[in-house]
């Protein structure tokens, strides 16, 4: 599985982090997620959908 961010589409809402703090993060003062791990376990898999489900601005791709 991998993890794309489109930074022209993120808005920084943080529904991300919420839903996979292992795999998102958003800094102090940051505008925009940081993808701590773009190739996360497939542990994560559940999580990083919901994730890329949860963003308002559907900036998130995940490929198998």
């Amino acid at each position: 599985m991998h993890i794309t961010v489109d930074y022209d589409l993120c808005e920084g809402h943080g529904q991300c982090l919420m839903a996979a703090p292992d795999v998102f993060d958003l800094p102090d003062g940051s505008d925009q997620v940081v993808v701590l791990d773009p190739d996360p376990p497939q542990s994560e898999r559940g999580a990083v959908v919901r994730a890329a489900a949860m963003c308002p601005a559907q900036a998130l791709r995940v490929d198998p």
